[in-house]
């Protein structure tokens, strides 16, 4: 009887301790995907960033000025 509960205790540490192993391989695949997303959209991106720095700079300089007068 002692055997057998040692048996399933076993068959639960080893499943509790392979959820832990693959929980990790996915949280490590979801970041990866994550950062490849990441780098697409800064490549595709890349050509734009220029235009888009100076229209928020143009935007903070109107803003800035109007609060002046």
């Amino acid at each position: 009887m002692m055997a057998r509960f040692v048996a399933v205790q076993s068959r639960l540490n080893r499943w509790v301790g392979e959820k832990k192993g693959q929980n990790t391989v996915e949280y490590l695949l979801m970041l990866t995907v994550v950062v490849g997303v990441v780098l697409v959209a800064g490549v595709a991106l890349k050509k734009y960033m220029p235009q888009l720095f100076e229209q928020i700079q143009g935007m903070i300089g109107k803003a800035a000025g109007s609060l002046g007068q």
